[in-house]
């Protein structure tokens, strides 16, 4: 049996959710979301209640149940208070900062690297080493922030690069430090 499918979805005020033609549609005080769902999931609208009912028990059915209520559960949340991602810029010289609609930052590179905001992602930069991804779509948050990261990944000996505000990296020795004569 599919748990997380089985949860209700309970609304906030001034949510509102639409099923028609196959897709879900979220409207809130953030913006609109959109998903579109296979058929064999049926989704119901009861008060300020979402329920997601399945037309089987097979395995692949199963996990579209729960597949379409956790999407449908991110989208509310988004819609609401939407999504954060932070990163930290950490090298000796590094920083970024915010012109316009763009970050441009010096991360070790012979030129600087700018970065411009895509639709429905804002970018933030609290800090001269902090980038703050943020927006209303868990999946382009994490994405855009997933790129953003990819300019210069952190390496394990200096744990120079750009790396989530959550991750931990994971320090190597050198080989200088390693050896014994």
């Amino acid at each position: 049996m599919s748990r997380i499918g089985n949860a209700k979805i309970v609304l906030p005020a001034g949510v509102t959710v639409d099923f028609k033609n196959n897709t879900i549609t979220v409207k809130g005080p953030k913006g609109t979301l959109t998903q579109a769902y296979d058929p064999i999931i049926t989704p119901s609208v009861e008060g300020n209640v979402v329920s997601f009912t399945r037309a089987n028990d097979l395995g692949p059915t199963k996990a579209k149940h729960g597949l379409y209520r956790a999407l449908t559960n991110s989208m509310v949340k988004g819609v609401t208070e939407g999504y954060k991602k932070g990163l930290v810029v950490n090298g000796v010289g590094w920083k970024v900062a915010k012109q316009g609609k763009k970050v441009v930052m010096s991360v070790g590179f012979s030129h600087p690297v700018e970065i411009e905001e895509e639709d429905g992602i804002t970018l933030d930069c609290p800090t001269a080493n902090d980038i703050v991804v943020s927006g209303i779509d868990k999946d382009k948050v994490g994405q855009f922030a997933a790129k953003v990261r990819s300019i210069r990944e952190p390496e394990p000996y200096h744990g120079y690069g750009i790396r989530y505000s959550d991750e931990v990296i994971e320090r190597k020795v050198g080989k200088a430090a390693g050896a014994k004569g």
